[in-house]
C-alpha cells in the first residue's frame, strides 16, 4: 500500500505536474516506492546467491528493475516490482489457504474429553486420556478419541473423515473414530486408540506427508527452472550486445530496454508455484470426499493406471458373514460342531471367525492347546484330548483327511471341521456384496480401466459367482498371499499401469508391489493402511472412479496452466526480441499470467465439492463370500 501511494505521487508529479526541476520530487518517490517492495526481493536474491544458487527469481526481477531505472524508466521499474511483489502475495496466500483448508478438513480433534473416573467426572486434555478409560460424549459434540460404544445405538457425522455426509449409525460394541460428531443423545465410549494414534491424527499425517512429496511433474519443472533461468539471463545478455555486430544503428538504450523485458517475462516464479498448488488443490478435494492420496506422484500413477486387481471380502463384499446352516457326519452334534469350531477361532479376527463365535448363542468355550495358525487354510489345535481342525479342503487334504459334502448349490463359503483324523461337518458362511460394488465396477468400465480382476482366498466358486454378479474380467480364487503377489508381479513385468485395491493384512505386500495401492481405511488392518498410497476412509469401491475424477482433473488443469503460461511468455519474449513490446506487456506476461494459473489451481479445491456422488438406494441381492471352501486365516 505504502509503494502504491509513493508511486501514484510520483506519476502525478512527473506527468501532471508541470514546474522546473520537478525530478527533484518525483525521483525521491520512485525510489522509495521501490525500496518498500523491492528490498524483500533483493534480500532474498542475495540469501539465494549465499546458499548456491546465484540465478534465482529474485535476481531476475532485482536486475531487469535495476536496469530499468539506470535508463529512466523509473515508473515501469516500481511498477514490475510492485506487480511482482502482489503476485508473491497472492501465491503464498493461495498456497496457505489449499494448506490451511486440508488441514481444517482433517484436524477435528477437540481439546477436551469427559472422562469417567472413580473419583467423579472429570474434563482432561485427550492426550492424558488411557486407553479403556470411558469418556462421555454430548449430542453435538466431537468425540475426542476412538473406542468402541458403550451405549446400545447411536448416530454420528463423519464427514470430516470419510467424506460421506449420510450418518452413521453404530451399535454397542462397535467402533467410533476420533473426530465424529455425535447427533442424538449422550454416549458413553470406551477409549481403543491413544491420542497420537487415532484415526482422525494418523489422517492429518498422511496428508500432510502427501503435500511433501512431489509428482513427476513437480519434479521436472524444478529441474528446469535450474537450468532455465541462468538460460535466460544470458539470454538476456546476449539480446543486449549481440545486435552491436549485426545492426547498422545499435542503441545500447533500446537494446538494454528489451533485454530487460525478456528478463521480466522470463520469470518463472507463477508457473513453479502453480503446479504445487494444482496437486495440493486435488489432494484436498480427495479430502474432502474421503479419500487420502499420501503424495501427489500417487495423482499421476493413479491417473494412468489401466489394470486393477482387486480383492473380495471386505473391499467388492461387506464382510459381515452369518451362518447359513451346520451340516454334521460321522457322529458328531451340530451344536458341538459349532463349539470346537468357535473354541479354535475364540482369538480370530477374520469376519468368518467372527461369524462362528456369534453363532454359539452362548455356549462356553474351551480351552484351546498348541494352537496353530497355517496360512491360507486354516486352524489347528488340541481341545481336550482332540485334535481339531477348522478351515478348507485344502487343509484336510494336507492331514489326508477326506472331505464329505452335502455342499449348498447357493454360493455360501463352506468352513470344515475335522477331529482326530476324521471329518466331523461343515459350517456354511454367507456374505453380501457391498450396495455400491456394481457402481463401482460400472465407473471404473467408463473411465478406460480395461482390465478388472479379483484375487481372492476363497475358494474358485465363489470367486467367479461373485465376479459373474458384478461384471469382471477375470477371477482367481484359492490364492495364498504369495500367490496374489506373483498374480500382480506378472502383470507389472506387461508394463502396465496397476493398481491393487484390499483390507486384509495379507494384501499388505501386494499393496506395496502395485505401481498405486488402493487401501479400504476403514476396516483395513493398520499395516495395510500405512503401505497404501491411496486410503478409501469409506470403504466405498465407488469412491475409485471418484479418485481417477480427481487426478485427472488435476492433470488437466495444470497442463493447462504449462501451455498457457509458457505460450504467453514465448510470444512476449519474441515481441520484447523484435522491439514490439514494452514492460507492461512483460508486467502482464509474468504476473497477470501467474495470478491467472494460480485461480485456475485454486479451482481444483472446490470443483469436486458439490459434485453428486450418491450411491444405488438398493443394494443388490445377496452374494455370498463363497460356496465351497473358506480361508480362515485372513487371506480373503
Amino acid at each position: 500500500m505504502i509503494s502504491a501511494l509513493l508511486l501514484a505521487g510520483a506519476l502525478i508529479i512527473e506527468f501532471a505536474v508541470a514546474f522546473p526541476h520537478r525530478q527533484y520530487l518525483y525521483l525521491p518517490l520512485y525510489t522509495g516506492s521501490y525500496l518498500v517492495v523491492g528490498g524483500p526481493v533483493w534480500i532474498k536474491a542475495f540469501k539465494s546467491i549465499r546458499d548456491g544458487t546465484i540465478f534465482s527469481e529474485f535476481l531476475l526481477m532485482g536486475i531487469a528493475t535495476v536496469g530499468a531505472f539506470a535508463i529512466g524508466e523509473y515508473a515501469e521499474g516500481v511498477a514490475v516490482m510492485l506487480f511482482y511483489m502482489i503476485g508473491e502475495y497472492a501465491q503464498h496466500g493461495a498456497v496457505h489457504r489449499a494448506r490451511h483448508s486440508i488441514r481444517e478438513l482433517l484436524d477435528q480433534q477437540p481439546e477436551v474429553a469427559t472422562v469417567e473416573r472413580e473419583d467423579g467426572i472429570r474434563q482432561v486434555h485427550p492426550a492424558k486420556v488411557e486407553q479403556g478409560a470411558v469418556i462421555r460424549v454430548k449430542p453435538g459434540d466431537k468425540v475426542p478419541l476412538d473406542g468402541e460404544l458403550l451405549d446400545d445405538r447411536a448416530s454420528f457425522n463423519t464427514a470430516a473423515l470419510t467424506g460421506e455426509s449420510r450418518p452413521m449409525s453404530r451399535r454397542r460394541g462397535e467402533e467410533i473414530w476420533a473426530g465424529s460428531i455425535n447427533l442424538q443423545s449422550p454416549v458413553r465410549i470406551k477409549v481403543t486408540n491413544g491420542y497420537e494414534d487415532t484415526k482422525l491424527s494418523k489422517i492429518l499425517t498422511m496428508v500432510q506427508e502427501a503435500t511433501q512429496r512431489k509428482a513427476p511433474t513437480q519434479r521436472f519443472m524444478t529441474k528446469l527452472a535450474k537450468v532455465y533461468t541462468p538460460t535466460v539471463v544470458w539470454l538476456a545478455a546476449a539480446l543486449t550486445f549481440l545486435p552491436y555486430f549485426f545492426v547498422e544503428t545499435y542503441l545500447f538504450r533500446e537494446w538494454f530496454y528489451r533485454a530487460l523485458i525478456f528478463l521480466v517475462v522470463s520469470c518463472p516464479c507463477g508457473l513453479v508455484i502453480s503446479i504445487p498448488l494444482g496437486y495440493f488443490g486435488g489432494i484436498g478435494a480427495a479430502s474432502r470426499n474421503g479419500i487420502l492420496f499420501k503424495g501427489s506422484d500417487f495423482l499421476d500413477r493413479l491417473r494412468r493406471m489401466d489394470t486393477l486387481f482387486m480383492d473380495k471380502t471386505g473391499t467388492l463384499t461387506m464382510g459381515n458373514f452369518e451362518v447359513q446352516g451346520v451340516h454334521s457326519i460321522n457322529g458328531f452334534d451340530r451344536d458341538e460342531l459349532v463349539q470346537l469350531a468357535a473354541s479354535l477361532e475364540q482369538h480370530s479376527s477374520h469376519p468368518i471367525g467372527r461369524a462362528i463365535l456369534q453363532h454359539t448363542n452362548g455356549q462356553p468355550l474351551q480351552s484351546v492347546a498348541r494352537q496353530q495358525e497355517i496360512s491360507g487354510k486354516g486352524l489347528r489345535g488340541t481341545i481336550g484330548n482332540k485334535e481339531v481342525l477348522v478351515g478348507n479342503r485344502s487343509l484336510l487334504a494336507d492331514h489326508n483327511i477326506r472331505a464329505h459334502t452335502n455342499e449348498l448349490q447357493s454360493p455360501h463359503t463352506q468352513v470344515h471341521v475335522a477331529v482326530d483324523g476324521l471329518h466331523a461337518g461343515t459350517i456354511s458362511i454367507a456374505d453380501q456384496v457391498k450396495a455400491d460394488s456394481g457402481h463401482a465396477v460400472r465407473g471404473l468400465r467408463d473411465r478406460g480401466i480395461g482390465t478388472l480382476t479379483m484375487l481372492s482366498g476363497d475358494s474358485q466358486k465363489v470367486v467367479d459367482h461373485v465376479a459373474g454378479m458384478l461384471g469382471l474380467d477375470q477371477a482367481h480364487g484359492d490364492l495364498l498371499p504369495d500367490q496374489k503377489y506373483a498374480r500382480v508381479e506378472q502383470a507389472l513385468a506387461a508394463d502396465h499401469p496397476v493398481g491393487f485395491i484390499g483390507d486384509g493384512v495379507n494384501d499388505a505386500p501386494v499393496i506395496t508391489l502395485a505401481d498405486v495401492g488402493i487401501a479400504m481405511g476403514g476396516i483395513g488392518s493398520d499395516a495395510t493402511v500405512e503401505t497404501a498410497d491411496v486410503v478409501i476412509q469409506t470403504d466405498q469401491p465407488s469412491k475409485i472412479p471418484v479418485a481417477i475424477d480427481i487426478a485427472r482433473f488435476t492433470h488437466k488443469v495444470i497442463w493447462q496452466n504449462i501451455a498457457f503460461a509458457l505460450g504467453i511468455k514465448a510470444l512476449v519474449m519474441v515481441l520484447a526480441t523484435l522491439g514490439m513490446a514494452t514492460m507492461w506487456e512483460a508486467i502482464f506476461a509474468d504476473v497477470g499470467v501467474a495470478l491467472i494459473a494460480i485461480a485456475n489451481a485454486i479451482r481444483i479445491q472446490y470443483h469436486f465439492t458439490d459434485e453428486d456422488f450418491s450411491l444405488p438406494s438398493a443394494p443388490p441381492s445377496s452374494a455370498g463370500r463363497g460356496s465351497t471352501e473358506a480361508d480362515c486365516c485372513c487371506t480373503c
